[in-house]
């Protein structure tokens, strides 16, 4: 398991966790629990989406930063099969020339 997805477990875990106790241990009227409850998820749910848009910004950081290397590496290789053709053009036109002349 990756640390993201460790955390995340640990992190919905803790949620679960706290929200539990939460209602076991709550003091308060049933109605009144139920309105914190649905608070606190609101607050988890939002504290959940920022990780998960901060992990996809994350991973989308990593495949920019893997695609734009690899295009690099394409273009780097593609320059030097043109020069190599380019070369193989001019020396074949060398080779014409002189069998012209002779």
């Amino acid at each position: 398991m990756s640390k993201s997805s460790t955390n995340l477990f640990f992190f919905i875990a803790g949620a679960a966790a706290g929200a539990i106790l939460g209602i076991l241990y709550a003091p308060e009227k049933g109605t009144i629990t139920r309105k914190n409850l649905g608070s606190t998820l609101d607050d988890y749910r939002q504290k959940l989406k920022a990780y998960i848009d901060k992990l996809s910004t994350e991973q989308g950081e990593e495949i920019f930063t893997a695609a734009k290397s690899e295009g690099q590496r394409v273009i780097n290789d593609a320059k030097q099969e043109a020069e190599r053709l380019l070369q193989d053009v001019e020396d074949l036109i060398n080779q014409i020339s002189t069998s012209k002349k002779a």
